[in-house]
């Protein structure tokens, strides 16, 4: 066992994009559970959009010099607690560090599946792969056969959205993506019926010219003029499901999109909003419905995976830059061997 921790702080407040210079690895001694707790070494790590959020002076937002927030799978390896056995793997949200202490109201046991890889948990069957299964079937409420747009479709929560959309159903299938090799990904392995790259050109040309005839439901996870190329290429009692804002985390002065107002009403839209911590009843339905697909190989989860604790700010800063295609999870070296 290691005898020291780590964990990452974030030292300042970022002004538009975050650098490594805005965080910090902290060593200190092991950390020892108190009566009632138990300590976890941790394997896998989650980093996602919404930390960029919590980069700033927001409620709820990430506390400078502290250790931060995120989801994470770990091994316990150390308890004080008869209702945490040494051995087991749980999910938890103490994050960015090696090593957490919590108790059992902090953790959940996942369920083994046979077949399905522990990374599936903070991709397809985690708060990514529920955030794209929410969407679709709470707040989109797709109907098989309707035409669909993703933006940042090459992302976790779009790969997870296309993927689950094929097995709902879905007519045409399309999306966004910045670069043609991702674009070339979603069409060849995910499923999507054609992809542009959001460089090049105005979002609404691009978008009509890969769905000229409409589309009924777009998952936004963007944001910005994309949403707007949306609004114009929604049918009648269209629906915007809106999962993210990625165009303005690092440029929050950036003009808010232009778009005719009167198509809200025009054409009885639906835009909503949410937050998939309020969906955690719809976990089991996920498991569900995606496990057997899994199994099957209908399924694949979409992930890049980084090898090494010390790799996690450098991941999530490519993440931010859209390096990745998929999850992108961080994995312990001990993990990585055969």
């Amino acid at each position: 066992m290691n005898e020291t921790a780590l964990t990452v702080h974030q030292t300042a407040r970022p002004h538009g994009f975050p650098t490594a210079e805005h965080f910090a690895f902290v060593e200190s001694t092991l950390p020892e559970p108190a009566a009632g707790g138990a300590l976890v070494e941790n394997l896998y790590w989650s980093v996602d959009p919404y930390h960029r959020e919590m980069m700033d002076d927001v409620p709820g937002g990430f506390v400078l010099d502290a250790p931060l927030e995120g989801r994470t799978i770990g091994r316990v390896i150390a308890s004080r607690t008869p209702q945490l056995a040494e051995g087991e793997i749980v999910f938890h949200r103490q994050g960015w560090r090696t090593h957490s202490v919590v108790t059992p109201q902090e953790i959940r046991r996942l369920p083994r599946f046979e077949g399905v890889p522990l990374t599936a948990y903070l991709s397809t069957l985690g708060g990514t792969g529920l955030t794209a299964y929410v969407g679709l079937t709470r707040i989109a409420r797709l109907q098989e056969g309707e035409d669909l747009f993703v933006s940042a479709a090459a992302g976790g929560v779009g790969t997870a959205t296309g993927r689950f959309a094929r097995l709902l159903g879905a007519g045409r299938l399309v999306g966004s993506a910045g670069s043609p090799v991702k674009s070339d990904h979603l069409v060849r392995e995910v499923g999507y019926d054609a992809v542009f790259d959001y460089h090049d050109g105005p979002a609404a040309d691009l978008l009509g010219k890969v769905a000229p005839d409409g589309i009924d439901v777009f998952v936004d996870n963007v944001g910005g003029e994309q949403l707007a190329a949306a609004i114009g290429a929604l049918r009648t009692f269209g629906r915007i499901v809106r999962v993210g804002t990625i165009s303005q985390y690092n440029t929050p002065d950036a003009p808010a999109p232009r778009f005719d107002h009167a198509d809200i009403v025009e054409k009885s839209l639906r835009m909503e909003g949410f937050l998939v911590s309020n969906y955690h009843d719809v976990q089991e339905e996920l498991y569900d419905f995606a496990v057997p697909h899994l199994q099957s190989g209908r399924l694949a989860p979409d992930e890049t995976v980084v090898d090494g604790f010390e790799g996690i700010v450098d991941a999530f800063l490519g993440m931010l830059r859209g390096e990745n295609t998929g999850k992108i999870i961080v994995r312990d070296r001990t993990q990585s061997r055969p």
